[in-house]
């Protein structure tokens, strides 16, 4: 069935499951579920499929079934790369990578169990693995875009010295610290729930409130800045004068993005950060990522030609360059 599965379908059937398995583990973290098959991994509660599991431990579970799903995927996924694309080839480097991060989160994920990092705990341990673990997951993302990108003809980055690459590598740089830094405040949020909008501003101000509460204020205040430099860039390439082609079909996503990722977070906050929110707040955050990823591929494309990209592995095509 893989053998005669064009890759761009597969590496994007992969990128959608992926996203799928996210939102339900941060289903977990939000229901406070990680702790449902205690401290055992990979058996859940020293069982292989628990008999009359609680609520918690059935969404712990699941989400341990759906992550072991992910790595069978993401390892059909690598075969057929290295079957398909020559050595050296884009497409198949970047599977490789997605192989890596893939492994690294289950890494981080089995460690947050057996140091029994879930659950109540609120210690500073538990908040730096979380803040690993997304940009674990955003470096996991960004590898399997970039294998669908490539093999259907997407633009390959010629990397360069220029204002733009810096503007470019500064704004994907700030991404990743706003995502941590939210992953870090939805644990907050999940430890230290507020009762009003009053109550929970005035926890975030104070000097003697636990650092998970005080650290919430800093995650809006980045993800206003970051997000006013993706749509300042993104302007670049989808204004008035831009012309039609890859660059300015994913500026304008990318801004549409934005905008909608400032009012979820908004409403977050101000509704007090409930689940079905928190849930569409990470999903948007991720689909961000993936366009923001995409859109410096095309923004730092040149006119030269790159590698071939082959298409179902039966013949290549020059990649195209974006254009200007």
């Amino acid at each position: 069935m893989l053998r005669r599965l064009p890759f761009d379908r597969l590496a994007l059937g992969v990128l959608v499951y992926t996203l799928a398995v996210i939102v339900w583990g941060a289903l977990v973290r939000a229901t406070a579920s990680g702790a449902g098959c205690a401290d055992h991994w990979p058996l859940c509660n020293g069982e292989i499929v628990p008999r009359a599991p609680t609520t918690a431990m059935a969404i712990e579970f699941t989400h341990r079934v759906t992550s072991g799903l992910l790595l069978i995927a993401v390892a059909g996924l690598v075969a057929v790369a290295l079957r398909r694309f020559p050595r050296g080839h884009a497409v198949r480097r970047a599977s490789l990578a997605v192989g890596l991060f893939t492994a690294i989160e289950a890494g981080i994920g089995a460690a947050l169990v057996l140091l029994q990092k879930v659950g109540d705990d609120a210690s500073v341990t538990r908040a730096f693995l979380i803040a690993i673990h997304l940009s674990n997951t955003f470096f996991l993302l960004a590898c399997l875009a970039c294998a669908w990108w490539w093999s259907r003809g997407g633009a390959q980055p010629a990397l360069r010295r220029s204002r733009e690459s810096a503007l470019l590598a500064a704004a994907l740089g700030g991404t990743l610290v706003v995502g941590a830094a939210g992953a870090v405040t939805a644990l907050g949020d999940t430890l230290f729930p507020a009762t009003s909008l009053r109550a929970g501003l005035a926890q975030d101000l104070s000097a003697t409130s636990h650092f998970l509460i005080r650290l919430r204020v800093i995650h809006p205040v980045l993800a206003l800045l970051a997000g006013a430099g993706w749509i300042a860039l993104a302007m670049r390439f989808a204004g008035p004068g831009a012309k039609p082609g890859g660059a300015r079909d994913l500026a304008r996503a990318l801004a549409t993005l934005v905008c909608a990722q400032l009012i979820a977070g908004a409403l977050t906050l101000f509704l007090l950060a409930p689940l079905a929110l928190q849930l569409v707040h990470l999903l948007l955050a991720d689909l961000l990522w993936i366009a923001a990823v995409l859109f410096s591929l095309e923004a730092l494309a040149l006119g030269a030609p790159a590698e071939a990209a082959c298409y179902n592995g039966a013949r290549c095509a020059p990649i195209r360059s974006s254009p200007q």
